[in-house]
């Protein structure tokens, strides 16, 4: 059992409005693996965390797409003063340690290297790197995650 199962669950009774349980699993998810993710966090089908998801730290109104893999002691967060938080597109791997902060889009089919902080939009079909991030090449559209992880 891992993190995305935990959330599955209270991301469920979040949508049927029932307030104590999400928060409940938010605890033991928190006691568990150490992270912080909400209920409120849209989450796309097949999306997995590595490692269980230990240490990672995501905003409520995160917006993660479909078949992306999440390293462990990553954050995805807003920014002082800005309302905005990221959105990620589909098919994105986000290596461990990494930070995506503020107004950001992420697109499809993006590498994000271990411990790179994205603060700018990144399109589609590249990997990016660096503090702040970069794009250090591009990645072929519609090829497997697996050849670039």
């Amino acid at each position: 059992m891992n993190i995305t199962n935990f959330h599955a669950i209270a991301h469920r009774l979040y949508l049927l409005n029932i307030p104590f349980l999400p928060k409940v699993i938010y605890y033991i998810q928190f006691l568990l693996f150490n992270s912080s993710l909400p209920a409120q966090t849209k989450i796309g089908k097949n999306t997995k965390f590595a490692y269980g998801g230990i240490g990672c730290v995501i905003h409520e109104r995160t917006v993660i797409g479909e078949n992306c893999i999440i390293g462990q002691g990553i954050t995805i967060g807003g920014k002082s003063k800005i309302k905005e938080v990221p959105v990620i597109g589909d098919y994105v791997y986000i290596g461990a340690g990494a930070r995506i902060l503020g107004n950001v889009t992420i697109g499809d089919n993006v590498v994000i290297g271990a411990n790179a902080v994205v603060i700018h939009n990144v399109p589609s079909n590249c990997a990016v790197a660096g503090i702040p991030a970069k794009i250090v090449r591009t990645v072929e559209p519609n090829i497997r995650m697996e050849d670039y992880v």
